[in-house]
């Protein structure tokens, strides 16, 4: 046989060998992803459209868990007792809400997703404390009714030395500005300032300012294509990195985020994949995710049984953070601390200075506008630029309009010098200690009492925990707020407290917390038969086949 005979054979055998090479990188891919949907956006879509919107009626509402009569009958009375609480504590509040519902889109949206949607109408047409406040002052928020409310929404974490400080700032800082107003495009000389503020903060080279915490990330990530010529981005299962559609693969987003890839935190498979392929561009990190590794940030919009689950281990972390750092510069791939929600919290040096490691790339937002919107990112110098030397043509390209905005500028200022102040400085001392020994107490109470309720935390930001089997955790958020406690339409989800708590504050906040659970017990919620979350989730999955059959045959 002639030489030339083997050519098909070679070319074939040449083939074979490069899918091979393709198919296991496509499976070491695949056992990188969290295994929930969470991991795999194209599935969670395709699940979600599958599920069909069905609700319950009165007599559902109180025994979807199939409770007994007397338990339903005291749910029945407690429910019904509450919304008459409301109902004479809250009018103004409630009625502006309602009023505005119409024609403000976040309040439909907030207001639906606050409880599983099977119990959201019902809920709604009984049960509304409103979404308007009139005044703030220390730990405390009031309403249009004249309610004070210990405040534990932290302004979605924009709130972290306490309301009277941002107050100051932005009276500081627009004083400041005055002079120029609102003058764009030019800088008013603060700007100088807070660059070099910034600069020693975070350690970094260079700074840009946006709008928002969104928009920094954004255009960290742009910037990390940029110079490394990759295409894709690497973030972690349930992490939170901003609105767009890059980095909100699945639910939420309805179009695919393509050069995504959603990957497992604290995993062996994750390291191996950045080590292997070749078009990753940028890994993005957000130090909250420490709580609840490759889970979606909790609300009780999606708490249907017992199932959340949160714990933070701060050597854990530190020590996945330094193997992630260190793979990253091997491959030469960006890494990207997203510090918009978690920076300022953890130290005044950021989660750079918290855990002992340093990224190519950070973005800061939240807190840092003294009070105002903003988003910063700082960078090495060969990441930030725009341009290249060698082809002036070929430019990364980010503006904004009110980027820089001057009483922006001015309340930032006011902002970072606050934060080298001693009495600035000595609410970190010991905080990360003080805060474990009141999440310790609190739960050390909630047990004495046999309440079936706990609290985990990161810090300034914890979330609630439910250790006995129920359907209807969701409805603590409401014996909460009449209580005196202000929690946002996470409900408790997330608390977010500031650093100004002191322990007199503290302490009236776990009186309610614990006046509120006990609420719960005696009104029945936590009653149900004896259960499991498994057959929890089954008996919702059959509810759902039964209803999307129903309207299948409709």
């Amino acid at each position: 046989m002639q030489i030339g005979a083997f050519a098909p054979y070679a070319a074939g055998a040449g083939a074979l060998a490069a899918l091979l090479v393709k198919g296991r990188a496509r499976l070491a891919l695949s056992r990188a992803k969290h295994r929930s949907l969470t991991g795999h956006a194209r599935m969670a879509r395709r699940v979600a459209s599958l599920i069909p919107f069905y609700e319950y009626g009165e007599d559902r509402f109180f025994s979807s868990d199939g409770a007994s009569d007397d338990v339903v009958a005291r749910r029945r009375q407690g429910f019904h007792a509450l919304a008459g609480l409301y109902r004479a504590r809250f009018p103004r509040s409630a009625a502006m809400t309602e009023e505005a519902k119409a024609g403000l889109s976040d309040l439909q949206f907030t207001a639906a997703y606050r409880v599983p949607f099977q119990y959201s109408r019902y809920l709604r047409q009984h049960l509304s404390g409103g979404s308007f406040l009139a005044s703030s002052a220390g730990v405390t928020v009031t309403d249009l009714d004249g309610n004070t409310l210990y405040d534990l929404t932290g302004s979605y974490g924009v709130n972290l030395m306490g309301y009277d400080f941002y107050k100051d700032c932005i009276e500081e800082g627009a004083a400041r500005v005055r002079d120029l107003g609102p003058v764009l495009g030019a800088y008013h000389p603060v700007v100088a300032e807070n660059v070099a503020r910034l600069r020693a903060l975070s350690g970094m080279d260079e700074v840009s300012f946006h709008m928002s915490g969104t928009e920094a990330v954004m255009q960290a990530v742009r910037l990390a294509r940029y110079h490394t010529g990759r295409s894709h981005l690497v973030r972690f299962s349930g992490a939170y990195h901003g609105w767009w559609g890059d980095v909100q693969p699945g639910i939420g987003n309805p179009v695919p985020a393509d050069r995504t890839y959603t990957l497992s935190e604290m995993s062996e498979r994750t390291l191996h994949v950045l080590r292997t392929r070749g078009n990753i561009a940028c890994v993005l990190v957000n130090p909250l995710q420490a709580l609840h590794p490759n889970s979606g940030a909790p609300a009780d919009s999606s708490l249907a049984d017992s199932g959340r689950r949160a714990a933070y281990d701060r050597a854990a972390y530190t020590a996945w953070l330094k193997q992630l750092r260190q793979v990253c510069t091997e491959r030469g791939i960006a890494l990207i601390f997203d510090e918009v929600f978690m920076g300022f919290r953890l130290a005044p040096g950021g989660a750079q200075d918290y855990f002992g490691v340093r990224a190519d790339l950070v973005t800061y937002g939240k807190t840092l506008g003294g009070g105002l919107p903003i988003g910063a990112l700082c960078g090495k110098r060969e990441l930030m630029r725009r341009y290249r030397d060698s082809n002036p043509v070929d430019v990364c390209f980010a503006r904004g309009t009110f980027n820089s905005h001057p009483y922006v500028m001015g309340t930032m200022d006011a902002f970072l010098r606050r934060l080298e102040t001693p009495e600035v400085l000595s609410l970190y001392e010991g905080l990360e200690e003080r805060w474990d020994g009141r999440a310790a107490a609190l739960n050390a109470r909630l047990e004495a009492e046999g309440l079936p309720v706990r609290v985990a935390g990161m810090s300034t930001v914890w979330t609630v925990l439910y250790p006995r089997p129920s359907r209807y955790n969701w409805m603590l958020q409401y014996y909460l707020r009449a209580e005196g406690l202000a929690l946002s339409w996470v409900g408790t989800g997330r608390l977010i407290f500031s650093l100004n708590y002191g322990d007199a504050e503290f302490a009236a906040v776990a009186d309610r917390f614990v006046a509120a659970a006990r609420a719960m017990e005696r009104d029945g919620w936590w009653a149900g038969p004896e259960t499991t979350n498994k057959a929890i989730r089954r008996g919702i999955l059959r509810e759902m086949i039964r209803h999307r059959g129903g309207r299948a045959a409709a």
